[in-house]
């Protein structure tokens, strides 16, 4: 990554609230639900509908959106490559973390079965 600190410091300061809307838009133009997004979201975060509607409506940014998050024990199996990197590869945790809901919505966007976006073994 060129320039990884400036870049985390940029993704730490985004609001959830302000990508929320594009991740929606992104995965009912293909063909899928918000509530198959809340699905996914929930899966990496711990987050139900009412903390995530909390989270939006208090602007929180994605360092306190992920502070707050339980992460799945299997989020390290979400593998691929978003926005030019290889997730697995991201060392900052943040952004790592912030990739790997990336690369969930873009998997859901495509039509993957969720059994396989969820990482069930």
């Amino acid at each position: 990554m060129k320039n990884a600190k400036s870049h985390d410091e940029k993704i730490a300061e985004l609001t959830f609230a302000a990508v929320y809307p594009h991740y929606v838009t992104k995965v009912e133009r293909k063909g899928r639900t918000s509530e198959e997004l809340h699905q996914v979201i929930t899966w990496l975060t711990g987050f139900d509908e009412q903390k995530m509607q909390s989270l939006i409506q208090e602007a929180a940014t994605f360092e306190q959106f992920f502070k707050d998050a339980t992460i799945n024990p299997n989020a390290h199996l979400i593998t691929g490559v978003i926005c030019g990197y290889r997730v697995e590869l991201i060392e900052t945790p943040l952004t790592q973390q912030v990739r790997y809901l990336d690369k969930l919505v873009d998997e859901l966007a495509k039509g993957r079965k969720m059994e396989k976006i969820l990482r069930a073994e």
